[in-house]
Formats: C-alpha cells, sequence, structure tokens
C-alpha cells in the first residue's frame, strides 16, 4: 500500500516517527525548527491552533478549498458567497508555516534532497459535520453540498501538496483528520436545535467521500482518527495507505480489525506517547511496549514493527506544555528507532 518516490523508495514505511499535526504556541519558526529537527525521517508542516479562528483543523480548511470560502459565526464555521476575514487570515497563516518550513528545511539542508514531508488536513467527513450552510444546518446534511465540499477539498489539497513538495524538493504524504467520522456514521450529531437531528451517513456513502479525497492525492494518504472508538473496520476500506490512533482507546474488541488493517496491507500509525506529561516520567521502553504487544498478541512477526509500523504521539499537541511536547517528539523517534532496528530483541518485564 506504500508508493514509491523517484529512488524507488517507500516514502511511506513502518519503522519512522512523525507528529500528528498540531503544536502549542504561535511562533511557526520555533515549531517548524523544533519538528525538522526531531522528526527528520517523516516531518510534518506544524498546525498552531493556538493562534485562533483560521489556524485550527476546520478553520484552516478554509485556505485550501477551490471556489468554496466560509467564515466564523458563534458556533463555528459557515459556507459563504465571498472570502471573509477568517479565509483570508487562514491563507496567510498557512502560507506563514509553509515560509518557516521551507526556512528551517533549507538551514538543515535537506532541500532538494527527496526526503519525505507530511502536510494535514481535516477530513471531507469530518469538515462537513462541523461547517454549516448558510441556513445554520450542518453541511452533511446536504448531498450536493458534501459531494461539492468534497470535491473543491480534493483539488485544494491536492493543489497544496504539490506546492510544498515542489518548494522544499520532498516526497509528500497527506495526512486526513476524521476524528468526526464516528459520529457521522452513528448518526450522533446534533442539528440546528434539539428539534433536528442529523441522520447517519451509510457507510458506502461515507466511504465514497472520503475516496473522493484520498484519490486525488498524488501520494500515500495517511487517515487518522482520534475519536474514542476509531471506525478502524469502515477505514480499512479505504483508499488510504495508512491509519492512524490513539492505541489506548483500542479494546480487547477492537483487536480482529486492527489485525484486518494489517492483513489488508495497510500500515498503521500508532499513537503511543501521551499528549499531556504522565505523573512519573516515562522511558521510550515503557511506552514501546504497548505497541510490541499488540503485534504479538496479533499473531504477526516482530518485523511488522520495522515494516508496517510508524509512532506518532496520542494525537495532536496543541494544548500540551512545550516541555512536554518536545519531549514527545523525542520519544516517538526513540521508539520508531527501536522498531526499526532491532524488535526481536525488544523485551519487558
Amino acid at each position: 500500500m506504500s508508493e514509491k518516490n523517484s529512488d524507488g523508495k517507500s516514502c511511506l514505511h513502518g519503522g519512522i516517527a512523525t507528529g500528528v499535526g498540531s503544536w502549542p504556541g504561535a511562533d511557526p519558526r520555533e515549531a517548524a525548527t523544533t519538528i525538522v529537527g526531531e522528526l527528520p525521517e517523516l516531518t510534518h508542516l506544524p498546525e498552531l491552533p493556538g493562534r485562533g479562528a483560521g489556524s485550527d483543523m476546520v478553520g484552516r480548511a478554509s485556505a485550501l478549498l477551490v471556489d468554496m470560502q466560509f467564515d466564523t459565526t458563534t458556533r463555528g464555521y459557515r459556507l459563504g458567497a465571498r472570502p471573509g476575514a477568517t479565509a483570508r487570515r487562514a491563507h496567510d497563516l498557512l502560507r506563514t508555516d509553509l515560509d518557516a518550513l521551507e526556512e528551517a528545511w533549507e538551514t538543515a539542508g535537506y532541500a532538494g534532497t527527496g526526503r519525505v514531508v507530511k502536510v494535514q488536513a481535516v477530513g471531507p467527513l469530518t469538515l462537513a459535520a462541523q461547517l454549516e450552510l448558510a441556513n445554520g444546518h450542518r453541511v452533511l446534511t446536504d448531498s450536493g453540498a458534501v459531494r461539492d465540499l468534497s470535491e473543491s477539498l480534493a483539488e485544494g489539497l491536492a493543489s497544496h501538496a504539490a506546492e510544498v513538495g515542489k518548494r522544499l524538493g520532498a516526497d509528500i504524504v497527506v495526512q486526513l483528520d476524521e476524528p468526526s467520522a464516528p459520529a457521522v456514521l452513528e448518526g450522533s450529531l446534533r442539528g440546528a436545535s434539539v428539534l433536528n437531528t442529523v441522520r447517519a451517513l451509510p457507510a458506502p456513502e461515507a466511504l465514497y467521500i472520503l475516496d473522493t479525497v484520498v484519490a486525488a492525492q498524488s501520494g500515500p494518504v495517511l487517515i487518522h482518527s482520534c475519536a474514542t472508538s476509531p471506525p478502524l473496520d469502515f477505514l480499512r476500506g479505504s483508499a488510504a495507505a495508512a491509519i492512524g490512533f490513539d492505541l489506548s482507546t483500542i479494546a480487547t474488541g477492537d483487536l480482529d480489525a486492527v489485525g484486518e488493517l494489517l492483513d489488508s496491507g495497510k500500515l498503521l500509525a500508532l499513537g503511543l506517547v501521551p499528549t499531556a506529561a504522565p505523573a512519573t516520567p516515562p522511558t521510550w521502553r515503557q511506552l514501546a511496549e504497548p505497541g510490541v504487544r499488540l503485534i504479538d498478541r496479533l499473531g504477526f512477526g516482530r518485523r511488522t514493527l520495522t515494516d508496517r509500523v510508524l509512532v506518532t504521539p496520542a494525537c495532536g499537541l496543541a494544548a500540551a506544555p512545550l516541555a512536554w511536547a518536545r519531549r514527545a517528539l523525542d520519544l516517538s523517534a526513540d521508539i520508531a528507532r527501536a522498531y526499526a532496528d532491532d524488535p526481536e530483541s525488544l523485551t519487558f518485564d
């Protein structure tokens, strides 16, 4: 399921670490420099939602959509007939973030080397669930609007990824964030009022919407969900190369679904490092253990950790203290290194 770069090597593979996307604070240069330094094998374009409207996951999408604009409301974001202040701000912030990453990339000597960079965007299901129509109802309630939104996102995200790749001289992995996918599939979203409900979106229809965006990307796609119960069976049917989730959310009843993801050829991006610092500072070995035990319990060989498992924090780090955010990336890299080097030798008391 991985795809090849110009040298014939996989640009998405196991045994490496990456971040989920968001980062604390409001300094794009500090964020870019840290992430390039800590995650050289799969650097990501940082997101800084602490800067306010237009910089969070949903607001950032307004900088990617083609021929669609939206602005803020008292409840969030709404489609509009013309670009609003939020859309303009989102464009400016994204441009600033990319400039900062390009500067850090060149300073590190990586420009034009064909390394791999990940860009993130809200997925079409979550975007349709969180964005309102002009009448105040969720976009998800209008099938035509959902189709238009997914097509706009597909085109805009592909263009964004191409620009990032050209500016950095890098291969690009696209991550789609789908935290609202379970609610979309279950029909548990509230409507515009307590008297309104949003129908559950049938899985085949939802999969078509999701794959509209996945298929439009020229490189591999990772779908990430920070949901309490990520819909693994549903995501297995997507065209994505990898599925990411917080391993601590996986119950015993979900193990078969994880095994089926691996059987289907998909890579796993396992969230192993907590987003908040534990009371007792953990070692990389302690945090690596659940991933090793998962693979052992599923009956896969330990080389699966090397070939098919990426390591990430459990979710975004925007709410973490800066010191822990840095430590989380460092721990993720240490775990990935252990998985890549000699997973057979990993033992636990």
